[in-house]
């Protein structure tokens, strides 16, 4: 295993590469780098650079994902790939994503260092865009990897006009070529990815690292009540049809229920519009968001139905009516098995136990699970912040999640 004082010295690396990474940015004083922009490209260059000094051949491919390989003891062997994503969303922490690639190439150094070569290979990769900032198109990275690019995003366009497809050929990148990037299955046989947890639950436990299970399946809905508007001196309480009531009626349902509904699943009412929205008319219609997500599809799924059909209750015992519309649905994916245990055997072996949860955000491990077996490992960073500058891990936990990964990629190759 990796030594304490060896992976201390590799975390000390990978935060100042992380550092380095977060002056690569369109703006000078927020760190925002999205697909196929110059400063995509240079960070692209710079990943090459650290994986070429860890001893591996590097390329990128046709979507714009920068991949290294450290070739098996056997010419070709299939590999082991590492990953996460080197794209922000805007004003971003410096973790998010980058941790995952950057711990990836000091796993590799090691290897590279003790002179360890197994039947696989190891392969890394920077995925281009996780996020979707540009586009709107989250996991395009990965899913070059997997060839599900869908033909009509070549045409999507930014904000300011400029489609996929033109941005692939300002990158010098051939979008006729989009399919050469797609992996065979038998070129892989596992995907690790390590990521900051962005939440609290491992900080909350005292722990440097955590298994998760599974990715969260989620469903988005856009919710209505309709009642009538009338006005607030004249109308009595007893012949009101607010909607506004109902609906706050029902998020205090919806976060009472999702609290009895276990540990793992959570709801969210994000957005809420009155109408007409005077401050002398009673509201007559409300329109707001739930946003539900469980690693469990069928446990969401039953949570759901209760919370709609409470829904439909408060509208009839109000008087009003109520409709929802779904316009967002993705499945859970569960972690492999055999993978997850691997992880959770080093995690143990370094920190004395293995935390299991779940991942409330989405990765670009949801698109390769698609077609490889895949697990992820996590790692605290401070209140659960992410998508923001107070983003923060400490020196040692990175250095603790330096040996697991080692460990596990090490048994694993």
């Amino acid at each position: 295993m990796m030594t304490a004082d060896e992976a201390d010295r590799a975390a000390h690396r990978v935060m100042t590469r992380c550092d380095a990474l977060a002056e690569i940015s369109e703006t000078p004083d927020q760190l925002t780098r999205v697909y196929l922009s110059a400063e995509h490209l240079r960070a692209n260059a710079q990943v090459a650079q650290w994986m070429q000094d860890a001893g591996m051949l590097t390329w990128q491919d046709a979507v714009g994902n920068i991949c290294g390989r450290y070739e098996a003891a056997s010419d070709g062997a299939p590999a082991v790939l590492l990953g996460s994503h080197l794209d922000t969303v805007r004003d971003a922490g410096r973790y998010d994503g980058m941790l995952g690639v950057l711990t990836a190439i000091e796993v590799v150094d090691w290897l590279h260092r003790q002179d360890l070569r197994g039947d696989r290979a190891v392969e890394i990769v920077g995925f281009a865009d996780e996020e979707g900032t540009r586009f709107n198109i989250t996991l395009l990275g990965s899913r070059g990897l997997t060839g599900s690019w869908p033909q009509d995003w070549l045409a999507r366009e930014d904000a300011q006009g400029v489609s996929v497809a033109q941005a692939l050929v300002n990158a010098g990148l051939d979008p006729a070529r989009i399919p050469m990037a797609e992996r065979a299955a038998e070129e892989f046989s596992a995907y690790l990815e390590l990521h900051i947890e962005q939440g609290p639950v491992l900080e909350q436990a005292d722990l440097a690292l955590g298994v998760v299970t599974a990715i969260n399946g989620a469903r988005r809905l856009t919710c209505s009540f309709s009642g009538e508007a009338g006005h607030a001196g004249t109308v009595p309480m007893i012949h009101r049809r607010d909607a506004l009531a109902a609906a706050a009626q029902w998020i205090t349902f919806v976060e009472q229920k999702t609290r009895e509904s276990g540990s793992e699943q959570v709801a969210t009412v994000g957005t809420l519009q009155c109408e007409p929205g005077a401050v002398n008319v009673i509201p007559g219609a409300v329109t707001l968001t739930l946003d539900i997500r469980s690693p469990n599809d069928e446990q969401r799924e039953t949570l759901l139905n209760t919370l709609l059909a409470e829904a439909g209750r408060i509208a009839a015992e109000r008087g009003l009516s109520f409709s929802h519309d779904i316009f967002y649905s993705i499945a859970a994916t569960p972690c492999d098995t055999r993978l997850r245990d691997v992880l959770a055997e080093a995690v143990s072996e370094v920190q004395g136990r293995a935390l299991l949860l779940p991942s409330g955000a989405g990765h670009d491990a949801i698109a390769i699970a698609e077609r490889w077996p895949s697990a992820m490992l996590f790692v605290r960073c401070e209140k659960g912040i992410s998508h923001h500058p107070a983003e923060s891990v400490l020196v040692a936990d990175v250095a603790q999640a330096l040996r697991a990964y080692t460990e596990a990629v090490r048994k694993l190759i």
